[in-house]
């Protein structure tokens, strides 16, 4: 299947870069942005990975470049803004979708998983900001998405440290939000459960057990996330959908 060319829309043409691209919710949504016309920039820590999709998004006849990109570093989300702007003259959405959910009682104070999540969840968020905000100001446009979960809507046992990276996404997107002006829009998009490899840093046993039977028995595919980015991203470019929040329904 080749991609289609007859595909218009608000994407067909947008340079996007993605974090977090090698696999699950990143991974989806390069490909399906490429397919509807999009020129994709992907970051990840696993290089080997973003190198099989930019071959196959570029055997269906999209475009992408890849870089390595560690969130929990400044450099690296610079490099991925400098790369779109190198390659492809602008940047027009920047999804900041890396996350990891380490997730343990409080009591096990697994302090380290507790840094790292911060890190990745909440940091790498404001560090992607601060690469791509300079650029949208110069550009008089731009488009964050900032990926954040259910969990930054309720919070419940087990999970208060991703909890709390989450409502700090949500929290740093609304005051971003605010701050914009005319030309730049910010969306939030909270995921439910996934079917992704998600759970796999779960050092818990028992927790990761009754979080995988939760995810294969109700979880959205990624590609159900995906369309809430493309939805947000193919507004005019004076709407702003600011906030989505897309769970399985059977989800409590």
């Amino acid at each position: 299947m080749k991609m289609k060319d007859e595909l218009m829309s608000g994407i067909k043409g947008k340079v996007i870069a993605i974090t977090g691209a090698s696999s699950g919710i990143g991974e989806a949504a390069a490909v399906r942005l490429a397919e509807l016309g999009a020129k994709l920039v992907i970051g990840a820590r696993s290089t080997d990975r973003l190198k099989d999709i930019v071959a196959r998004i570029e055997s269906l006849g999209g475009e992408a470049v890849y870089v390595q990109t560690d969130v929990t570093s400044r450099e690296d989300l610079s490099n991925l803004v400098q790369l779109a702007c190198e390659r492809y003259g602008k940047l027009d959405v920047l999804i900041n979708n890396a996350g990891i959910g380490p997730i343990s009682p409080l009591d096990d104070l697994r302090v380290e998983d507790w840094v790292a999540t911060i890190d990745v969840n909440t940091k790498g968020v404001l560090y992607g900001i601060a690469a791509a905000l300079p650029v949208f100001r110069k550009q008089s446009l731009g488009h964050f998405i900032n990926i954040a979960s259910t969990a930054g809507l309720k919070t419940v046992a087990n999970q208060a440290v991703y909890s709390g990276s989450k409502f700090a996404v949500r929290a740093i997107s609304e005051g971003l939000r605010q701050e914009a002006g005319d030309h730049i829009r910010v969306t939030t998009i909270s995921p439910g459960v996934v079917q992704t490899n998600f759970i796999d840093g779960i050092p818990n046993q028992k927790i990761k057990d009754q979080l995988a039977s939760v995810r294969d028995g109700l979880g959205l595919r990624p590609e159900a996330v995906v369309s809430a980015i493309i939805y947000a991203i193919e507004q005019p470019s004076d709407v702003d959908i600011n906030e989505i929040v897309i769970r399985p329904t059977a989800q409590l």
